[in-house]
């Protein structure tokens, strides 16, 4: 029978079988170390001279990183340690070799890593960041399959763009062309008007030519969408939904996040209620540090950080101008200047987390829009529908994925936070 590293507390004085891979070796005259991983966590193998196999002591030398192997032994409590197991090895098995294993314990550039990510996967940071992202994931579906949400799933290749035309990945889609997909809310909205409540969890793709930390060219986003909901609402929603998940990961992922070195603290605050700034509060703040800030514009990375270090918890920036956001975004009725969106900011200058807000439910207006951003009325002609029949108040948003497992990992660039990145200038592995 064979037994993984994380059930070994289930075993503790009997002998198991393990498979996995060689972590890391080290040797003190009659006593030999072997770090065995294998997926679910790493322990310590221990060879003792005349307790073990003279032939596995003998051959220990030959073992080396990445190779896979069985190993046998009895397990027991590490006593050095709270409720961490070893294994008091017989023998072990060569299953698969590893000559000249590229990642070694050494430096290495980024560049180098990035090319070998199928092996850097392996690394405990690494390791540990992608299973915080697996249970991100999983709170997310469980908190919205919890509040009555249902899964939508919206398309990849798209008739047309949902947030704006100069970053879209064209392809061929037999004789027409196609896009792939910026965003689902679209279909999201049409899914609201039949469930109610509906969200989708998918990738995205922005043909973006950054490389900043914060970007990447295929990344994931959960969208949920709520018939008859407004921009307060959406805020109320948001809030739950970011202290659910981020609270759901500390509880869960506690092991990881101290891989990670990740300081709690800021996580723990992550409570409603969260700030919440109009836009033109929120360039009062950006100017008394930045005063070139033209009012007006949309926020960089660094007007962002502005704003959110005033704070210890996420902080909602509403009611931005018309002019800067998409054509779908409704107007506020008492100040046709700014629109019912809102962006979440996350703490420790984690930048844009959410971007949502009220869409615009008026047939005619939502009609000039679409001429006004230079867009074919013909290609959202589906999504007129939604406004020519039972038209109806409505709002939701987008949080991405790969931001918020930087954040809640503390990481330095959303590259690390997802398995294989894309981002401009690489597509490889």
């Amino acid at each position: 029978m064979r037994h993984y590293i994380a059930d070994l507390h289930k075993y503790e004085g009997q002998t198991v079988e393990l498979k996995g891979w060689v972590y890391n070796t080290r040797s003190s005259g009659k006593i030999k170390f072997l770090e065995l991983r294998d997926g679910t966590g790493i322990c310590q193998c221990v060879y003792f001279r005349g307790e073990c196999d003279q032939e596995a002591f003998e051959n220990f030398k030959d073992l080396s990183q990445e190779m896979s192997v069985k190993v046998t032994g009895t397990v027991r409590k590490d006593n050095r340690f709270e409720n961490v197991y070893e294994v008091g090895a017989n023998n072990f098995e060569i299953i698969g070799p590893s000559p000249d294993y590229p990642i070694s314990p050494k430096e290495h550039g980024v560049d180098f890593l990035m090319n070998h990510r199928h092996l850097w996967l392996r690394s405990k940071k690494q390791h540990a960041a992608i299973r915080v992202r697996a249970e991100l994931i999983q709170a997310i579906r469980d908190f919205f399959n919890g509040d009555g949400f249902t899964l939508v799933d919206a398309p990849i290749f798209t008739p047309s763009a949902c947030e704006g035309t100069t970053n879209l990945f064209e392809t061929k889609y037999f004789d027409e062309k196609a896009y792939l997909s910026q965003s689902g809310q679209l279909y999201m909205e049409a899914a609201a008007a039949a469930f109610g409540k509906a969200y989708c969890l998918g990738p995205t793709f922005r043909a973006e030519k950054s490389k900043t930390r914060r970007h990447l060219i295929e990344f994931w986003m959960v969208e949920p969408e709520v018939a008859f909901n407004d921009l307060y609402d959406n805020m109320e929603l948001a809030e739950q939904f970011v202290e659910y998940i981020v609270q759901r990961v500390v509880k869960n992922k506690k092991a990881e996040l101290e891989v990670l070195e990740r300081d709690l603290e800021p996580l723990l605050k992550v409570k409603g209620p969260f700030p919440r700034v109009h836009y033109k509060e929120a360039v009062e703040l950006i100017k008394k540090e930045n005063p070139d800030f033209v009012d007006g514009n949309d926020f960089g990375g660094a007007d962002e950080t502005i704003i959110s270090s005033k704070f210890d918890k996420p902080v909602f920036v509403h009611h931005f101008p018309t002019a800067i956001k998409a054509f779908y975004m409704k107007e506020d009725p008492e100040d046709s200047e700014y629109c019912l969106s809102v962006d979440m900011l996350g703490t420790e200058g984690y930048g844009e987390l959410i971007g949502g807000g009220q869409r615009e439910d008026d047939l005619n207006v939502l009609l000039n829009k679409i001429q006004q951003h230079g867009l074919r009325e013909e290609d959202f002609s589906w999504y007129l529908d939604l406004r020519r029949y039972g038209s109806f108040p409505h709002s939701g948003f987008g949080l991405g994925i790969e931001r918020t497992v930087a954040w809640i990992c503390g990481l330095s660039h959303v590259r690390e936070t997802i398995p294989f990145p894309r981002m401009y200038g690489r597509h490889y592995p």
